[in-house]
């Protein structure tokens, strides 16, 4: 399968999913190729580089930027799963790499200028599905606060009901410091000790899987 994990704006942690994503599923045994199609930001490929550094298994990751649909076509078949990061806005990188795509895969804060950024990304995936009919779109809510009073998590789940062409995960990704952590360590957050991080990324691993 081919995932994309983009949004309309930066500092959503998309990358951060993208890359313990990748390391969970070469942990099931799964080739996996990672495109950090980010021209500015090598935030995937710098985890690549500290990972192989810290003697840790090995990720394929290549950069490529500019138009992707025919790399992602040639890769697909050699590869079970590709990742791909593109940049944090509307940008030639995602709508091409959406028309080779099985999985949009876009981390949302719950935050307004997150949400408010939902519509115009809409946008974005129903162009790509002028040419890719069966694109999928998933929005994760990250970076969640896992205080129990605090009301971000239902308010950002009750305004992204308007979008019904767009799935919202049930799997939540919550403030913890593994994920902070795990980018300069070269560590998925399935290598680390954080219990509560690790499950987060293997459901939503499983979700993006069997959809």
């Amino acid at each position: 399968m081919i995932f994309v994990f983009g949004h309309q704006k930066g500092g959503t942690g998309k990358s951060t999913v993208t890359v313990n994503m990748a390391v969970e599923l070469q942990r099931q045994g799964c080739d996996v190729l990672m495109v950090d199609a980010d021209p500015t930001i090598h935030t995937t490929s710098n985890f690549t580089a500290d990972r192989e550094e810290a003697g840790f298994p090995p990720l394929q990751s290549v950069q490529k930027s500019g138009s992707l649909h025919k790399f992602l076509e040639e890769f697909r078949p050699k590869f079970d799963h590709i990742l791909v990061d593109v940049p944090g806005k509307d940008s030639k990188e995602m709508r091409t790499a959406l028309t080779a795509a099985d999985v949009l895969i876009s981390p949302t804060r719950a935050t307004q200028a997150d949400l408010d950024a939902v519509a115009g990304l809409l946008q974005t995936v129903e162009g790509a599905q002028d040419f890719n009919e069966n694109l999928k779109s998933m929005l994760v809510l990250n970076f969640v606060s896992s205080n129990v009073f605090t009301k971000d998590r239902e308010e950002a789940q009750s305004y992204l009901t308007d979008f019904p062409q767009v799935r919202l995960a049930q799997t939540v990704l919550h403030q913890r410091k593994a994920f902070a952590d795990c980018l300069a360590e070269g560590k998925g957050v399935v290598e680390m000790h954080d219990s509560k991080a690790k499950a987060e990324i293997q459901l939503l691993t499983q979700e993006a899987l069997s959809w």
